[in-house]
């Protein structure tokens, strides 16, 4: 059995092994465990701002530690039995590019919310302001998308800031998506990016009571004084969009972002054949992106439990195309789902490829690996392998969680899709 030392940052030298407590998007290295070789390493480690790292003394070249303070001894878990990792040079050139993907993603994603936040700012005080800010948003988004044969949907990092505006560019970036999935181009699709970037902004003029919001509205009484006033934000946002001069679709699609199709939606009540397409699509979307952020996230259910949920208890609520394209677009196991392999290892879904959906990308826990208990797989390069089930994390070992490391927060952001190649390590 192998033993590891908590140990000062400040104790760290060359011929150490150590193992790293930190998320895997959080350090730039290929793994979480290994020997350090350099100074650049050292420096590299103390960057990331830890107080103390744990060192592995039968896997180091080093036969005892400088003086300094160190904390007892703790027995790490013994390595189970594990397919053969990918070559390591091949694995360090697909992880560095997969990690500068998705830190551009985030990157865009953290700068899209702050063009939002000032949006929201000028909205009342400046409506001509807000629509330039607005209209160069989705311009830009729709510019991505359209010259992009397939998106690849990436699960961002909780690195990233909680940012105001994170729900509201969720449901930008997932609308946009889902409208291009169901056949929507040009103008229509415009109209609809905007309406799902605005669609909450009436919440300016009246902020709704701390954890009510559209799926979980009817647990108030209705004429109930938090109820009316959650209600009020939809007609605010149409009357805030109508005084930025936005086409007319934009004030009608906002109006429907929560209408449900069997009749007990609000404000209006309409039924499934007084809806439009485009405010269903905003209606889902919103919806999804609610069930994934709740504010309790003590009782947070995966991606993939919420796409069963809309199934089994909100299906007659959305029109059935809207609901299937949906789940034909997000792979019914979509980024953030916790997942069982086909052979019995656990992973955490991070990209979908819209020509792929149901051959997710998966940070699979390995602890076999000799380079460490991730690898990043690609299923659709790996025909061999499957997802038996998704499973919520209350069913997997505290070992696996701490390393997967399953999201509080669900942020999406996009990027054009490409080839892949065969399975790599991380």
């Amino acid at each position: 059995m192998n033993h590891s030392v908590v140990i000062d940052i400040g104790q760290v030298r060359v011929g150490m092994y150590v193992q790293l407590d930190v998320g895997w998007l959080v350090h730039p290295f290929l793994v979480n465990n290994f020997k350090i070789t350099s100074q650049k390493q050292i420096q590299a480690l103390k960057g990331l701002g830890l107080q103390s790292v744990r060192y592995v003394p039968s896997k180091s070249d080093v036969a005892s530690l400088p003086a300094g303070p160190a904390q007892p001894e703790v027995a790490a878990p013994e390595p189970a039995e594990a397919s053969a990792p990918a070559p390591a040079a091949e694995a360090k050139r697909s992880v560095d590019a997969w990690r500068y993907r998705i830190r551009s993603c985030e990157q865009r994603f953290v700068q899209v919310c702050s063009d939002y936040e000032l949006l929201e700012r000028t909205a009342q005080p400046s409506p001509a302001q807000a629509r330039v800010v607005s209209e160069e948003l989705v311009d830009s988004c729709l510019a991505e998308i359209d010259q992009a044969k397939d998106v690849v949907l990436h699960l961002l990092s909780e690195q990233i800031p909680d940012a105001a505006g994170s729900h509201s560019v969720n449901v930008s970036v997932l609308s946009l998506l889902l409208g291009r999935t169901l056949g929507m181009a040009g103008q229509p699709l415009r109209n609809l990016g905007l309406a799902a970037l605005l669609h909450d902004v009436g919440k300016q003029v009246h902020p709704p009571a701390w954890g009510i919001h559209g799926m979980n509205v009817h647990q108030r009484a209705e004429g109930s004084a938090e109820r009316v006033r959650y209600e009020m934000h939809v007609g605010e946002s149409v009357a805030i969009t109508e005084r930025m001069a936005l086409p007319a679709d934009v004030s009608h699609i906002i109006a429907q972002h929560h209408e449900w199709a069997d009749g007990t939606g609000f404000p209006l009540r309409l039924v499934a054949a007084d809806l439009e397409r485009s405010g269903q699509i905003l209606c889902l979307v919103n919806g999804y992106d609610r069930l994934c952020n709740p504010l309790d996230t003590s009782a947070a259910l995966t991606p993939h439990e919420i796409l069963a949920l809309l199934y089994s208890q909100y299906r007659e609520k959305f029109l059935p195309e809207v609901l299937t394209a949906f789940v034909r677009m997000m792979g019914v196991y979509p980024p953030g789902s916790l997942i069982e392999l086909n052979d019995g290892r656990f992973g955490l879904v991070t990209s979908v490829n819209s020509a792929y959906p149901l051959k997710p990308s998966i940070m699979v826990h390995d602890p076999g690996a000799v380079d460490g208990p991730l690898l990043l797989l690609e299923l659709q390069a790996s025909p061999q392998l499957g997802i038996r089930r998704g499973l919520n994390p209350s069913r997997l070992p505290r070992k696996v969680l701490d390393a997967l490391l399953p999201r509080q927060r669900i942020c999406y952001y996009f990027e054009k899709g490409s080839g892949v190649g065969p399975a790599k390590t991380l």
